[in-house]
């Protein structure tokens, strides 16, 4: 089976958490995608550099200088310290950006209501690129920043980029991993969503706060033609586990 993980960023300053997440990829008989996004990683370069973060609705204003610092952060830092987990499990790896061999082409993104600067939505995936890597026995750590059109580096978010991968080559599952075991309900997880079922729990209030933006990729997701989506921990990936939404639900 072919599937995408999706790494979130504030998971990724937990040392454990890439030893956990490098030992269950490398226990898998799948070839496994992983992209991340590293928005923590951003935030504090940032910082360093005495430049002060900006969103608006959740996305990030990336202008000249904010780019430079994404690339920093994502490409490099974030990326390698997947990588370096990945070859300390017994994996073959290799860290890749959206700009290495036009892996990602994307366009500016234009917002109804701000000039986001630097921000890109994908058009289009080179394919063979993955599956040239997959076919090797390689497992690809691909950072969102991508390459537009007009050959500048561009920022893109992480979920957005996942589903664009996931969809392109074919994934029958992307996993949003982060530390939560998925969509839960009366203590217990809802071991599978139908959109319908889950913009209803959405409506009643039942899915909220911090899991808002996790359903709503993988509603997304889903909604873009990925075979099938889970919100999902560490743990669920060993087991199998988590929230799934899918257009049509397993028996």
């Amino acid at each position: 089976m072919m599937r995408v993980l999706k790494i979130g960023g504030n998971e990724l300053d937990d040392s454990n958490f890439l030893h956990v997440l490098a030992q269950s990829v490398a226990a898998q008989t799948d070839q496994v995608v992983i992209v991340h996004g590293g928005g923590k990683a951003i935030s504090e370069l940032q910082e360093l550099f005495g430049l002060k973060p900006k969103l608006v609705e959740g996305l990030r204003v990336t202008d000249q200088q904010a780019m430079i610092v994404t690339e920093m952060a994502l490409s490099g830092q974030v990326n390698k310290r997947i990588v370096r987990a990945l070859l300390g499990a017994g994996l073959d790896a290799i860290g890749l950006s959206g700009v290495d061999r036009g892996l990602l082409r994307c366009q500016k993104l234009e917002h109804p209501t701000a000039d986001l600067g630097w921000v890109g939505e994908i058009i289009s995936v080179r394919v063979p690129v993955i599956a040239g890597l997959l076919a090797e026995g390689v497992t690809p750590v691909i950072s969102p920043v991508s390459l537009g059109l007009d050959g500048n580096a561009y920022n893109v978010n992480a979920d957005h980029a996942a589903c664009a991968i996931a969809d392109e080559i074919g994934a029958e599952l992307l996993d949003f991993v982060s530390n939560v075991p998925g969509v839960e309900q009366d203590g217990k997880v809802i071991a599978q969503l139908s959109p319908k079922r889950a913009e209803a729990l959405i409506s009643s209030g039942v899915i909220n706060g911090g899991m808002l933006p996790k359903v709503h990729a993988a509603l997304r997701a889903v909604d873009a033609g990925v075979q099938a989506v889970r919100i999902v921990n560490l743990e669920g990936i060993v087991h199998g586990v988590g929230t799934r939404f899918s257009i049509n639900p397993l028996p």
